[in-house]
């Protein structure tokens, strides 16, 4: 078993290798280009939602609960369209800093918990293989294993969801391997 204050440097530099990476997959390589579109009539709908509406988590058409979903004009309505998801931010140019901020500190929780993971099944000196292995699942389950309920209950395109998924094996990779290089021996 090895504790988690010995693993404070494979978890900062598998962090920061997968920082790196994300940074690569999103705004140098081209996979992700296709993943939003512009609507068919973007200044009407801009117009449509002028109105004070907070940052939040919307669905159209809206139920409350069950038995709301049981009413003819819900059910009108889901039938007529559109049907849809909305994720509403504040108004202003969106910024970099807090997003990257929280992101680095995700990488740095989800490199945490694989250390817990992996030091607690492995031994100090345990071969680069099996900390490869036990690191790299941990890390991949962590970054792709949640992404596809996005497609399955809230209609997230799959092709998006496949895409996110492979950068999430692409960091369990990195953290796999700056875990294994790293391994106290």
């Amino acid at each position: 078993m090895v504790g988690i204050g010995a693993l404070w440097m494979p978890i900062v530099v598998s962090a920061l290798l997968v920082f790196v990476a994300s940074f690569v997959a999103w705004v140098v390589l081209p996979h992700h280009k296709s993943d939003w579109k512009r609507l068919p009539d973007e200044e009407a709908v801009r117009k449509a939602l002028t109105k004070e509406i907070p940052p939040g988590q919307y669905v159209v058409p809206y139920a409350a609960d069950a038995k709301a979903m049981e009413d003819a004009d819900y059910r009108r309505k889901c039938e007529e369209g559109p049907a849809g998801i909305l994720t509403m931010r504040s108004p202003g140019r969106p910024s970099l800093g807090k997003p990257l901020a929280l992101s680095f500190l995700y990488y740095i929780v989800v490199a945490a918990a694989v250390a817990y993971v992996t030091g607690r099944a492995l031994p100090p000196g345990a071969r680069y293989l099996e900390v490869f292995r036990i690191s790299g699942t941990t890390a991949m389950m962590a970054y792709a294993g949640a992404l596809a309920t996005e497609a399955i209950w809230f209609g997230r395109p799959w092709s998006v969801t496949l895409k996110e998924m492979a950068d999430g094996v692409g960091y369990g990779l990195l953290t796999a391997g700056a875990f294994g290089w790293l391994w106290p021996r």
